[in-house]
């Protein structure tokens, strides 16, 4: 195989992504993983185990936002107090805290029914994936928020933070095809 460039990305930047080229590759017929003719369905039902790995990611990110927004929060101070102190302020690290919480039960119940073994996984694993990447994305913008001028530099994590929560909600199927995903086995009953 040859390893192509490096690619340039907005976030993550602590895993590098190269794209790996099969030149004249045979693979020996013992180390084909299911029954020919079967991959792709294979390769789907690999994601009801690794999309709540992405949700426990998000999940990662959002809380690490959140503890960096009420830290900040306390230490920050206009017209001589903590602006934790202004309930405004406070409704939005309990909103912040509250999905985050909700986030993490649901990976949570996706995680155990997968490592169960679990039928029909395909709901519960795109809805924690889905779920707790859109709580890491609404999360970090509104740590950002929070920061005021000071979140959109990089002399503060959260900004880093909205960066990297954007990819959970692109890999392992973006949030669009998890819906599709949740759709379908609504509807199959």
């Amino acid at each position: 195989f040859e390893v192509g460039s490096k690619e340039r990305k907005l976030g993550i930047k602590g895993s590098p992504t190269r794209e790996i080229h099969l030149v004249d590759c045979r693979i020996p017929g013992d180390r084909i993983i299911g029954a020919p003719g079967t991959g792709l369905r294979t390769a789907l039902r690999t994601l009801d185990h690794t999309r709540p790995t992405i949700g426990a990611q998000a999940v990662g990110i959002a809380q690490g936002a959140l503890d960096a927004s009420i830290a900040y929060t306390k230490e920050r101070k206009q017209f001589g107090r903590p602006i934790a102190d202004n309930q405004a302020v406070q409704f939005m690290l309990a909103d912040m805290a509250m999905k985050v919480e909700a986030a993490r039960h649901l990976v949570y119940v996706a995680a155990a029914r997968a490592e169960r073994g679990e039928p029909n996984l395909g709901f519960i694993t795109a809805a924690a994936k889905c779920y707790a990447s859109d709580v890491a994305m609404s999360v970090t913008t509104d740590a950002v928020q929070l920061f005021g001028g000071a979140g959109y530099t990089r002399d503060f994590p959260v900004e880093r933070m909205m960066r990297d929560a954007k990819i959970t909600q692109i890999y392992e199927g973006t949030n669009q095809i998890q819906r599709v995903v949740m759709s379908r086995q609504l509807l199959k009953g």
